[in-house]
């Protein structure tokens, strides 16, 4: 199993809130103590959270499935049960949230970045804080409502100042070991390299962050070798580094038609992201001149890269030749990509509320007497209704009448009897419609019953 994974799919789950406690307190001499059942506790979110110290999306291929912890129901004595835990996933700095049909969620950059995928269940409430001037002693509770669940994909795009692309065994790798102390695996056969290597590089009082991009090859945008899996980490990069290999001995290659290929490369990639890499500052590294075949190559096709208006350097990993020139042009030019960035400005949180609907429910007519009632307060409502309990099942209708529900299906043309669906369309809940019995008409019958219900 590799140790690095840039790319995973997470399917999660925030926390259930817990049921709210329906209890009369009872002590000598107080018959009528009164309703003092607590509120059910709140369920665990589930956030994502930058960590420096996480580099890889391995554990998250490995185990996909996470769940947040449930909250505690409420008791007696107004004791309000307990929160579920929040559930704090670590992820590398510079991942994408989106979720499985594109939609973006998030983009986390910077330590502590943390945003909430899903959203714990809210805990129902107990009867003591159901209790009105009507009904002074419920005997019911309402139900904690369920935590959300969510299939997201996770997308990790490395954070670099500093982009090296180039094709496979061009030296990148060792480029990055000779300019920083990364010690990424170096050696003579093609894609050597299988995961970004990163490096840390000072030029003076410049420092910045170098990415090793693994070797691209003709095709790369379209899916050939490993340039597409990989090409996302250069998506961040203020400066390219074209590394081109002098001393190659593959026929029909040399380095200007190599940079060819990988500005076609890039500029495929950028049309299908929908990105704008041409604009990105660029520097020519004719590498390998330690070669006496590679330094007599770079002499010759140095002017004619210079002539595209190009910055060109002539280095050497193995002898170091070049190597302060090259780290200070970089260092200039992430300078330089750093200053044009706008000033960043203390963070403040917008508050942008839900607009509410001016109706909040929607009557949909699914069959001759038959309606669905769409909208989030009834679907909320009938998911936290104990339907085991009468009075709860009336104090319920009670909620939908002054809703405006039984009105609107008397202008949609329901008549006694009709089936009225509410809930989630795959598995609502049926009622027998009778409009003819007010809840407020009638009185209060013992605990836990209605007498609408018969």
């Amino acid at each position: 199993m590799p140790d690095f994974v840039d790319e995973a799919v997470l399917h999660i789950t925030a926390g259930d809130g817990g049921h709210g406690c329906a209890s009369i307190h009872r002590e000598k001499f107080k018959p009528l103590g009164g309703p003092d059942g607590g509120n059910g506790g709140g369920g665990g979110d589930v956030v994502l959270e930058v960590d420096r110290d996480t580099t890889t999306l391995l554990d998250y291929q490995r185990r996909p499935h996470r769940r947040a912890g449930n909250g505690r129901p409420g008791q007696g004595g107004h004791r309000a049960g307990a929160n579920g835990a929040e559930l704090v996933l670590k992820v590398p700095d510079g991942t994408v949230v989106t979720r499985l049909d594109g939609e973006v969620l998030g983009d986390l950059v910077g330590e502590g970045t943390r945003l909430v995928v899903a959203q714990g269940g809210r805990g129902g409430l107990g009867n003591a804080a159901l209790a009105s001037t009507k009904r002074k002693a419920p005997g019911f509770a309402l139900k904690g409502e369920e935590g959300e669940r969510l299939d997201v994909r996770l997308e990790m795009k490395t954070v670099a100042d500093v982009g090296l692309v180039g094709f496979p065994s061009a030296g990148k790798s060792s480029l990055i070991a000779a300019l920083s102390a990364a010690r990424p695996k170096i050696a003579d056969y093609p894609f050597t390299t299988l995961v970004p290597n990163l490096g840390v590089v000072e030029a003076g009082e410049v420092q910045f962050v170098v990415a090793d991009v693994p070797g691209l090859i003709p095709g790369a945008s379209e899916g050939r070798g490993l340039g597409l899996d990989f090409l996302r980490h250069i998506e961040r990069c203020s400066t390219l580094v074209h590394v081109l290999d002098c001393a190659t001995y593959e026929s029909g290659r040399d380095p200007v038609s190599d940079f060819e290929a990988l500005e076609a490369e890039l500029s495929a990639y950028s049309a299908a992201q929908g990105l704008d890499l041409a604009d990105r500052p660029r520097i020519v590294v004719l590498n390998k001149v330690d070669v006496p075949e590679g330094r007599e190559l770079a002499e010759m096709v140095e002017p004619m890269l210079a002539e595209r208006g190009l910055r060109v350097l002539r280095v050497s990993a193995a002898t170091r030749e070049g190597l302060r020139e090259l780290a200070f042009e970089m260092g200039r030019l992430v300078a330089g990509a750093r200053a044009q960035r706008p000033p960043e400005e203390p963070t403040r949180i917008v508050l942008r509320p839900t607009p509410m609907r001016e109706v909040p429910f929607e009557v949909v007519r699914k069959g001759e007497n038959a309606f669905l009632i769409k909208g989030d307060k009834p679907r909320r409502w009938v998911n936290q209704t104990d339907f085991s309990n009468d009075e709860a099942v009336g104090y319920l209708a009670d909620r939908l009448a002054r809703l405006g529900i039984e009105e609107a299906l008397a202008k949609a043309g329901a008549t006694e009897g009709a089936e009225v669906y509410i809930g989630d369309e795959d598995d609502p809940v049926v009622f027998d419609w009778d409009p003819t019995v007010a809840g407020d008409d009638l009185p209060l019958g013992p605990r836990g019953t209605d007498l609408r219900l018969g």
